[in-house]
């Protein structure tokens, strides 16, 4: 049985991150961890936040702060936010730790020993008025490409075109806003990437017909383009430093290497950290090293980070010349907007994940977002959608269902699960449509199609409310008691069934339905199709209580009064 490795595009550290965030990365690789999990595989989910780079000394400059520290408290701020949403890490850490410093240093070493990496002077912005060399990030102005005026030096996140700080037209300081940009000579270190093209190819045309087609053709438009040698490092204050032992020069300069350079390498460092800190845990290297035929490695990304991941790490990774090990799998979402636009937080545009839990429970945003995750195409997030989707789907399909089942037969058996007669030919369609059911949403899981799953899982919930239609207890025991105790009976473990199989969508509201029922050894972590058929785990007798309400209805005033805080349709 393969171990399976899980990572998710590290958060930026500047800034808590936007509903499109979570749902193009964070939240899909939980769902999957936990249903690995559930199923008994052994997996390892790890993630960080992306601490080095322009931003994060622009952030702190801006509160006053030493980098490090508002580092510190921005990795915290952004972990409680997590944690809110139920994201189970096995690890969260900082692409600042010793850790990532330690490993990146030694990839470069490595590199630069195997032909890879080569010093050149390059005529670099310089900022008179800032007294220093500008990185790439440091350099602002107009896309040459898409004209959007507030492009960066390094990318465009407009148009996602990667660029050099001279493309810009009308460039100016991002520290002090200065047009005063002179041009002049430095040097720096070079990833040989042109050196490493067939290899990248190679690697790439063994693995694209099993990644989605995203995924594929961003790394395909990246080789053909061709791959060309990249500055990895930087004149910035905040940064994995070059090694003085193999750079001197550059060293004393205070050159630190660039931060697409460090971030992946993170991954590594990460479950380097995870095992420095509790010894308990197995040898980190044994997920990344020496392990290409014992762990299954899936990352999951936005469409933005692709090229990273499946072009510059792995010709880092092969570069480096040791077994060190590469993704399996890249499964990459496309954008969700919020109507139709970008989420903005000077423009009060669109929903944080901090402020999502402000407003509702996590389970909410967890169903919604991967219900609708942006796998084949963009998806928009409106307020209509969400409303209609939490109503419909989790208070009326799910919640009600909990509640009328339980409170009904409370009201009629009393606390204990009522027996009734034995099971009939509506509990064996019901068995058989169920398992049907169940093994469409494994299958869609397990293909990492989430949307799909969503689907196979809402399914599952309405075939209750089918079969509680078709027998209607609240008739049923006018006449034939023992039938609706039966029904009940059914219903119940129904409940019990959407529980664990529900858990890796909505673990908290999974939790109270399965609690809702005193089970002394409730140990399943998975309930497989056939096991499902016969809808008997929750014997008769079985003490239960009726769970508070699991989702509240959103109304048409709550729909008005999100819509004026968050924005809604543009004008």
């Amino acid at each position: 049985m393969a171990r399976h490795l899980i990572t998710s595009a590290l958060p930026y550290i500047n800034g808590i991150k936007h509903l499109g965030n979570m749902v193009g990365s964070m939240l899909p690789a939980d769902v999957y961890a936990r249903y690995l999990r559930q199923r008994g595989e052994d997996v390892l989910y790890i993630c960080a936040t992306d601490e080095h780079g322009t931003p994060a000394e622009l952030a702190a400059k801006e509160r006053g702060l030493p980098v490090d520290e508002f580092c510190a408290q921005a990795h915290d701020a952004q972990k409680a936010v997590y944690d809110g949403f139920a994201l189970a890490f096995d690890y969260f850490g900082r692409s600042s730790s010793p850790q990532n410093v330690e490993i990146t240093q030694h990839f470069a070493r490595k590199l630069n020993e195997n032909g890879f990496i080569e010093e050149r002077a390059i005529r670099q912005v310089y900022s008179p008025a800032d007294g220093r060399f500008l990185p790439d990030r440091y350099v602002e102005g107009t896309c040459p490409h898409c004209g959007y005026d507030k492009a960066r030096g390094d990318q465009c996140e407009n148009c996602t075109r990667v660029l050099d700080p001279t493309d810009l037209i009308d460039p100016r300081s991002a520290i002090s806003g200065s047009t005063d940009l002179e041009v002049r000579e430095t040097k720096h270190l070079f990833l040989l990437q042109s050196k490493l093209q067939r290899e990248v190819e190679e690697w790439v045309a063994a693995h694209e017909n099993e990644w989605p087609h995203l995924s594929s053709s961003i790394a395909r438009k990246w080789l053909t383009e061709g791959l060309h040698d990249r500055a990895i490092t930087r004149d910035l204050d905040w940064g994995v430093p070059v090694p003085a032992d193999t750079w001197p020069e550059l060293a004393a300069e205070g050159k630190v290497f660039y931060v697409w350079f460090d971030a992946p390498i993170e991954y590594i460092a990460a479950t380097k950290e995870w095992s420095d800190q509790d010894p308990a845990n197995r040898d980190w290297k044994s997920w990344w090293y020496e392990s290409q035929d014992t762990v299954r490695y899936t990352e999951f990304m936005a469409k933005d980070n692709v090229p990273f991941h499946t072009v510059m790490f792995p010709a880092t990774e092969l570069g480096v010349r040791e077994p060190w090990k590469m993704v399996d799998y890249v499964k990459s979402f496309n954008w969700l907007t919020y109507y139709g636009g970008k989420f903005s937080t000077s423009q009060k545009r669109g929903v944080f994940t901090d402020q999502a839990l402000d407003i509702l429970p996590a389970d909410y945003w967890r169903y919604f977002l991967i219900a609708n995750a942006p796998e084949s195409d963009d998806s928009s997030f409106t307020w209509e959608h969400f409303t209609a989707t939490v109503n419909k789907d989790l208070a009326d399909t799910l919640g009600n269902f909990v509640n009328r089942v339980l409170s009904f037969s409370k009201k009629r058996f009393g606390d204990e699960v009522p027996a009734g007669s034995a099971a009939g030919d509506a509990e064996a369609r019901l068995g058989e449509e169920i398992a049907r059911l169940l093994a469409e949403y494994e299958e869609q899981l397990d293909a990492l199609q989430f949307r799909k799953a969503a689907s196979a899982l809402r399914a599952l919930w309405s075939a209750g409310n089918s079969y509680l239609e078709e027998k209607a207890p609240w008739l049923e025991i006018k006449t034939d008691q023992d039938g609706a105790a039966l029904t009940l009976r059914t219903a119940m473990n129904l409940i019990h069934l959407y529980a664990v199989v529900s858990e890796p969508f909505i673990p908290t509201t999974a939790k109270a339905m399965r609690e809702a029922f005193a089970l002394a050894d409730d140990t399943a972590t998975w309930v497989t199709p056939d096991r499902a058929k016969s809808l008997d785990a929750v014997p008769a007798g079985t003490p239960f209580t009726v769970p508070p309400v699991l989702f509240a209805k959103l109304t048409d005033e709550d729909l008005e009064t999100y819509k004026e805080r968050f924005g809604g349709a543009p004008e």
